[in-house]
């Protein structure tokens, strides 16, 4: 039987998901959202554009990764900003 092996980078990547839904869930048990107009063209709550950016910023770092020659911490670099933008200005 195969099993699934854990590395180090998966597991901080699972662990670091874990963290931002717990911390988006006590923030929203202090400070309940309401919906905003941003730049997207939908009215949103912090969690939709936390699932909106988190969704993107995985296909922004397959695109970098899969059809340019740079760095994979560039992409990563790229998704995280992304990923901040939105849930700032989004």
């Amino acid at each position: 039987m195969d099993w699934m092996v854990w590395t180090l980078p998966t597991a901080v990547f699972f662990a670091v998901i874990a963290a931002i839904l717990l911390g988006m869930t006590a923030w929203e048990l202090v400070s309940p959202t309401v919906e905003r107009r941003g730049f997207l063209p939908i009215a949103t709550t912090r969690g939709d554009r936390l699932f909106i950016g988190l969704l993107s910023a995985a296909y922004i770092h397959l695109a970098v990764v899969g059809f340019t020659e740079l760095s994979i911490w560039f992409a990563l670099g790229a998704s995280v900003l992304w990923l901040l933008v939105l849930m700032r200005w989004g």
